[in-house]
């Protein structure tokens, strides 16, 4: 069976090379960099605004680009929706008529009538169609661009950071939807952004583009976990994902009993349902370690594991050691000081206690 993405790409831009490899399996692939990595120009490599001088592009399994075999599908001809920072609406467009822009170039043959309800329903935006532009917010702009990226019926959407121009207020409102479309279409995604929150919670795969190449690529949860990346300079804290589902409460102090394939959780209730199922998110520097059970503390979470991989002494004065550990079925990292990681005379095989905070739990 054939990758999902399959690229490798090599192109000069005056002073910046491109020379980046991946492929994934991922529903959403996360291009996640800093400013100026490279990005933006995979991007356009896959879309086909840049024609590179070496490699190839290919979408579950069909041939975009082959630079050996003399291979450049046109843009127009390559079926990809785009979704960039800003929504790029026309403005003396009702939302009826935006949405239907790209729907009248897909060929007659395979235009699918139905579509426009489905996607109204999907991006809950059918009360809006008679407004133009001008009357949406920022949040409500970006669901009709998506939507209308959709009605061209594409076979892949690139998201060029979309929601970088949101305040947090927007970017709550249209990361639900954004979900619903990784979950409930077949339409593979490649998502660019520099910010980790967006990515931990939407990508199934994480590929790290750093100086125009992919420093690593893999699944979000293995991604985010690994201790050599997270000890790169610059580098945002390692973290563990998991997914979880409601399983009971506590009425009396309004707290949540999850299941994950890491061990029970309790978390804040907040407004969470029985039986939702839910990403979770916990910072290595939340998570403490102890070789016995821990007994009269004030943590809920306490998760037996195996310590499975000890990373280089970083920081100043090589004072900090990043770990993973194996808890249950489940990658937990954690940030520790040398010195304790040297007291518990820590190796890879011994077993472990993680201890996690409630508070600390971050849910996306």
């Amino acid at each position: 069976m054939s990758a999902v993405l399959d690229i490798a790409a090599r192109h000069r831009l005056g002073d910046f090379l491109l020379d980046a490899r991946l492929t994934s399996e991922g529903r959403l692939t996360a291009l996640f960099g800093a400013s100026g990595s490279g990005k933006t120009s995979l991007v356009n490599v896959i879309g086909g605004l840049i024609r590179p001088e070496a490699g190839h592009v290919r979408v579950e399994g069909e041939t975009l680009v082959d630079t050996e075999g003399g291979i450049f599908l046109p843009k127009h001809r390559r079926r990809i929706g785009y979704v960039f920072q800003e929504a790029r609406l026309f403005p003396h467009l009702t939302v009826r008529q935006n949405l239907l822009f790209g729907h009248w170039f897909v060929p007659r043959a395979v235009r699918k009538p139905a579509e426009l309800g489905k996607v109204l329903e999907l991006l809950g935006i059918g009360h809006l169609l008679q407004r133009r532009p001008g009357a949406l917010s920022g949040g409500e702009k970006q669901r009709v661009a998506i939507g209308r990226a959709l009605l061209a019926e594409p076979r892949l959407l690139l998201m060029d950071e979309p929601l970088a121009a949101l305040d947090e207020a927007r970017k709550a409102e249209i990361l639900p939807y954004i979900e619903r479309l990784r979950d409930e279409t077949r339409i593979p995604i490649v998502y660019v952004s520099h910010a980790l929150a967006e990515v931990a919670r939407l990508a199934t795969t994480i590929a790290i583009v750093e100086d125009g190449r992919i420093a690593a690529c893999g699944p979000a949860g293995d991604i985010l976990s690994r201790p050599d990346l997270a000890a790169r300079p610059g580098a945002p804290e390692a973290s563990s994902l998991l997914t979880g589902e409601v399983v009971g409460f506590d009425e009396a102090f309004g707290l949540a009993q999850l299941r994950t394939r890491a061990g029970p959780l309790t978390i804040a209730r907040g407004s969470l349902r029985a039986g939702q199922k839910l990403k979770l998110r916990v910072l290595a520097s939340d998570v403490m370690l102890s070789l016995e059970p821990p007994a009269g503390i004030s943590a809920l979470n306490v998760l037996q594991g195996r310590v499975a991989e000890i990373g280089e002494r970083t920081g100043v004065g090589g004072s900090i050691v990043h770990l993973r550990l194996v808890c249950g079925d489940a990658l937990v990292a954690a940030r520790l000081t040398a010195k304790s990681v040297e007291a518990l005379g820590l190796a890879p095989g011994k077993i472990v206690h993680a201890v996690i905070k409630s508070v600390s739990v971050e849910t996306t």
